[in-house]
């Protein structure tokens, strides 16, 4: 897969995007193992712009890295600064499910009861709610009603 050619300004804006960023994978002693390229492919597909660090004082060694980095991961080279590479590749869309009759799953609400003293504290309880469940005004759980059709609209269903 060949690295992305980007224009300069491209590969300026994502420079400065990148500048901010820690070094998501850092390549040590052995080298770029399989391991290490697939950590950073699934670090591209999870973020797009990655910095690597490359424990390595050699600069021909850091510049192969670069290369082969873009070259298998279908990435462009953005920067190599010292011992930081910065890549970047565009986040694929992420595939949704399928299944189109799933309905929300439970929810963890919290309810709130105040004092009627303003000198105690207030009453957290956790409530699990599930699909066709609500909290009233009260902070009592009912179940969720149909919403009410007019007459006039059930006449002509």
């Amino acid at each position: 897969m060949p690295a992305i050619l980007l224009t300069p300004a491209q590969r300026k804006e994502h420079r400065s995007e990148a500048h901010h960023l820690d070094p998501v994978v850092m390549i040590g002693g052995d080298g770029l193992t399989p391991a290490v390229t697939k950590e950073i492919d699934n670090a591209l597909k999870a973020h797009g712009l990655i910095k690597v660090r490359v424990f390595s004082d050699e600069r021909a060694t850091r510049e192969a890295f670069f290369a082969q980095l873009a070259d298998e991961l279908g990435a462009a080279p953005i920067q190599h600064i010292g011992k930081l590479l910065v890549l970047w590749r565009p986040i694929p869309p992420k595939e949704k499910a399928e299944r189109d009759d799933r309905m929300p799953g439970p929810r963890t609400v919290k309810l709130v009861s105040f004092s009627k003293s303003g000198n105690h504290r207030a009453t957290i309880k956790k409530v699990q709610l599930f699909g066709n469940q609500r909290v009233a005004a009260g902070g009592e759980i009912k179940r969720v009603r149909k919403r009410p059709t007019s007459i006039k609209k059930k006449a002509t269903d």
